[in-house]
C-alpha cells in the first residue's frame, strides 16, 4: 500500500507498474507485451529429434502387443464389427492421393499451342471431366513446358545471334 508523504512510492513509481524492463511504454493505446516482434519466446525451441512423451508410453504399452491387437482387430472384422472393418480395410487399401485423369491433352509444340490446351482444359473442368485441383496442377504442366521451350526458342537465338556476329567480325 503507498503511505502519504512517501516519496519513493509516489505517481512515477505507480506509472512504471506492469511494465516489463528493458520495454519503452506504447502509446498506442495497444496492451503491452513482454515479448517483441520478431523474437522466439523460446529461441533455443524444442531439441531436434526429440518426442513426444505420450507418443513414447504409448509406444512402451504396445510394444509387444501389436500382433495380438492386429489379430483381434481383423477376428472382430471378420465377425462383422464394421469399426474394425473400416479400420482393416484402411490399412490395407489406403485412400487414393490422386488419380489417373481420363483426359487428352492436345499436343504443345509452340506458344499458340498451350492457348488451345489450356482451352481443352477448362471445357474439361466445364463439362466435369477434370476437377478444378486437378486443371490447376494440369496448367503448372503447360506452364513448366512452355517455359522450356521458351528457353530452348531463346538459346537458339542466341547462337544464331553470335553466330552471325562472329561471321561479321571475322577478316573477310
Amino acid at each position: 500500500m503507498r503511505q502519504a508523504g512517501n516519496p519513493t512510492k509516489g505517481a512515477a513509481h505507480q506509472a512504471g507498474r506492469g511494465e516489463p524492463e528493458g520495454i519503452p511504454p506504447d502509446n498506442t493505446g495497444r496492451k503491452q507485451s513482454q515479448f517483441r516482434k520478431g523474437q522466439s519466446g523460446n529461441p533455443s525451441g524444442r531439441p531436434r529429434g526429440s518426442r513426444n512423451k505420450t507418443t513414447i508410453a504409448m509406444e512402451e504399452l504396445l510394444d509387444g502387443e501389436a500382433d495380438a491387437i492386429v489379430r483381434k482387430a481383423v477376428e472382430q472384422a471378420k465377425s462383422g464389427d464394421p469399426v474394425a472393418l473400416r479400420l482393416c480395410i484402411e490399412r490395407i487399401i489406403p485412400p487414393r492421393r490422386e488419380r489417373p485423369i481420363n483426359f487428352e491433352l492436345p499436343s504443345i509444340q509452340a506458344p499458340a499451342d498451350a492457348l488451345k490446351a489450356t482451352a481443352a482444359l477448362i471445357a474439361a473442368v466445364g463439362s466435369g471431366d477434370v476437377t478444378p485441383s486437378e486443371a490447376a496442377e494440369l496448367a503448372k504442366l503447360i506452364e513448366g513446358f512452355m517455359k522450356s521451350l521458351e528457353a530452348t526458342d531463346l538459346a537458339d537465338r542466341i547462337a544464331k545471334l553470335e553466330k552471325m556476329i562472329t561471321h561479321e567480325s571475322s577478316p573477310k
